[in-house]
């Protein structure tokens, strides 16, 4: 008998190993800090940036580590899969949705490759901050200061960690002040 049971039996979602870390990115995406110090625009749109800005330092982060090249695609499902939600949630029906999600997997790769120059090169990361954070508008020197601090901190702590690790994690390191 156990064995048409587990015939019959959903197998289980392998992104639910990386749920607990994509909910840690969305928590720090989140942090008041984002929005109060670096005058990031709490709004849908300031809050969806600030979600690709640590997802992106995480998958950046993860593609370091090429045998972990999987759970970056699951990790990228799960934020598919949670910006859906979110978009039906506040009544975007399908078709809508559709092509919502292509502008948004746009989005996330065009950040991923701005991010990945700006972690090497201060002016691009600044200038792609601008460009996604504040819409080309420049805001106070202490909020930019303030997020390109707090995003390089952030890409220290992932490095100290292993990837291997990092995948099973269910929150992100701390990155304490320099």
């Amino acid at each position: 008998m156990k064995f048409i049971h587990r015939l019959f039996r959903p197998a289980a979602d392998p992104r639910d190993t990386l749920r607990p870390l994509w909910l840690a990115v969305v928590a720090r995406a989140r942090a008041p800090h984002w929005y109060i110090d670096g005058a990031v625009p709490d709004t849908l749109d300031g809050r969806f940036d600030m979600v690709a800005l640590v997802l992106a330092q995480v998958l950046l982060r993860i593609e370091q580590a090429p045998d972990q090249a999987q759970n970056s695609v699951w990790l990228t499902e799960l934020f598919v899969t949670d910006m859906d939600g979110q978009m039906r949630q506040i009544g975007f029906g399908d078709m809508i949705v559709g092509k919502q999600i292509g502008r948004i997997m746009s989005a996330l790769g065009g950040r991923l490759g701005a991010y990945r120059t700006g972690a090497v090169d201060p002016a691009a990361m600044e200038a792609a901050l601008v460009r996604n954070l504040w819409r080309g508008e420049v805001p106070s020197p202490q909020a930019l200061a303030h997020v390109m601090d707090a995003a390089a901190r952030l890409r220290t702590a992932l490095a100290a960690v292993p990837v291997a690790t990092l995948v099973t994690l269910d929150h992100l390191p701390e990155s304490t002040p320099a």
